[in-house]
């Protein structure tokens, strides 16, 4: 490290919230400040966000975080952002459309057409982005068919993250991370994918300029960085999308290595050193580094169906108007109540359909055993249990790319809790490690910061300064139990799985 002194900010751009974090150069968290904001439901399957309510999210966080130190002291900002988001913007750069979200389902047929298509499967193996409505390739496709005036009106296809930037710099830029998880980008060429584009109905012209996940921009508009309490020439790394950035951020880019990741949704995830996609269509591949890419799985349904459990079953006093991780400690304290297994009651969690391992926007959740021996506890547990059990299900597909994984790095709001760090290393036999600095996707984009201006020599040194705050090992008892469920959860899925689409059609007539 060139410096032995001084700050860096990574800035997250969240689904729920933005967060900003200013660290030191050993890791250490100086200042933190999240807002957060709504997801919109206008119908039942569609999720939208303000774009310029996120953005002065970012502007009031940064001028928090920044305020009490001498800003000639801070390095750099590096930018972290959710993946998957979709914005329309006209000729006079002005957004015409909400910003469109990872869980956005309203493109489920598209995504459907295309993922039983040869066309579309080729694409998935050229983008490494799953055929899910998740994908911004599938919701434009979508927009086309059935907002054809809407889709000729816009003049530019963006995320939230270039929204940011554009709003900062005046330019149009993204990095190959945001840029690999768009269905759009060829992952050998890293150009755009010229069928993925014919696709969508869209030209080269109408997205941003490629860059590394390390480019510096300069040259801040005056009035931003005047808000922010920033000078215009601050430097500010373009930085990855916030799963890539999470991997770092605990350390886990070493063979061997998974991180597992639970907030609102979870994911699982490993580095390659080379881009790789699944036969069956299963796994995404996203850009870090030339030499760093993630593969694995993302599930929608993680820290949400605690939160559901929670506002559905919790006693009044029990339930406070902010989702404070303190809210939840009166469930975990019930379901540890519970033996592992949650005595043969099993939770299907697919609360807002499902991503990795099955890829259906019509998923529906579902306890299965219920009988007059189970209270409130067991649901709440079984919730617990059956989040993880998906999880298992998404390593599983996830090993052949990877080889066998050896240790579990842990992150996301829920890693704080005890009970469900052990229910992870019990369900999926693996050492958890929870790293000391939770604040993954911020401190992994201040380390990607730091390497693109040289101050780290290389990415692995991160790992070095993470240190362990809590290390669990599987309990063979519990393994046990969990190995006895574990097919009944499959075989039941299986049985339910081809009732998705009808349910689905049942609710949508029922209203």
């Amino acid at each position: 490290m060139a410096k032995a002194s001084g700050y860096v900010v990574g800035v997250d751009i969240g689904t729920t919230s933005t967060k900003s974090v200013l660290f030191n150069y050993r890791g250490d968290v100086i200042h933190k400040r999240a807002i957060a904001y709504p997801l919109h439901h206008p119908t039942p399957a569609a999720a939208e966000q303000d774009p310029d309510e996120i953005f002065q999210a970012v502007i009031e966080t940064v001028r928090q975080v920044v305020s009490p130190v001498n800003t000639a002291a801070i390095s750099c900002l590096s930018l972290s952002a959710a993946m998957h988001s979709l914005i329309l913007v006209n000729e006079a750069h002005q957004p015409i459309s909400p910003s469109i979200t990872w869980a956005d389902n309203r493109s489920a047929r598209w995504a459907d057409q295309l993922r039983m298509s040869d066309q579309g499967q080729a694409i998935y193996r050229r983008t490494g982005t799953p055929l899910h409505p998740m994908s911004p390739l599938v919701k434009l496709v979508w927009l086309r068919h059935e907002h054809p005036a809407r889709f000729q009106q816009a003049a530019r296809f963006i995320s939230i993250k270039e929204y940011v930037i554009y709003c900062l710099f005046a330019r149009y830029v993204v990095d190959h991370s945001i840029a690999s998880a768009t269905g759009l980008l060829n992952l050998e060429t890293l150009d755009w994918d010229k069928e993925a584009l014919s696709v969508a109905g869209i030209s080269a012209a109408q997205l941003s300029e490629l860059v590394p996940t390390t480019h510096i921009l300069q040259g801040m508009r005056p009035h931003w960085a005047a808000a922010m309490g920033l000078p215009t020439d601050m430097p500010v790394v373009i930085g990855a999308n916030d799963g890539v950035l999470a991997n770092l951020g605990v350390g886990a880019i070493a063979p061997g290595v998974v991180a597992v990741t639970i907030g609102t949704s979870g994911a699982v995830r490993a580095v390659v050193d080379r881009p790789q996609t699944d036969p069956n269509g299963g796994l995404f591949c996203y850009a870090l580094t030339p030499h760093h890419w993630i593969v694995g799985g993302a599930v929608n349904n993680g820290g949400i169906a605690l939160r559901w459990v929670r506002n559905l079953l919790a006693d009044a006093e029990l339930t406070p108007t902010q989702s404070t991780q303190d809210s939840y400690a009166p469930l975990m304290a019930l379901a540890q109540t519970v033996p592992p297994g949650a005595n043969g009651l099993i939770f299907h969690p697919y609360l807002t359909g499902e991503r990795s391992p099955l890829w259906d926007a019509n998923a529906k959740a579902s306890f299965i055993g219920l009988g007059m021996h189970h209270h409130k506890a067991h649901m709440i547990r079984a919730v617990l249990e059956g989040v993880i059990y998906n999880l298992y299900f998404v390593l599983q597909i996830l090993q052949p790319a990877i080889g066998q994984a050896v240790s579990v790095r842990a992150a996301g709001g829920f890693a704080q809790s005890a009970l469900w760090r052990q229910m992870l290393a019990d369900i999926l036999d693996r050492e958890v490690v929870v790293p000391e600095r939770y604040e993954s996707s911020s401190w992994g984009a201040a380390i990607l910061g730091l390497y693109a201006l040289g101050y780290l020599s290389e990415l692995k040194v991160a790992a070095e300064m993470l240190g362990a705050h809590h290390r669990h090992l599987p309990i063979s008892d519990h393994g046990v139990c969990y190995q006895k469920v574990i097919p009944i959860y499959q075989r039941l899925l299986d049985i339910l799985k081809p009732e998705y689409a009808a349910l689905t059609q049942l609710q949508d007539e029922l209203g």
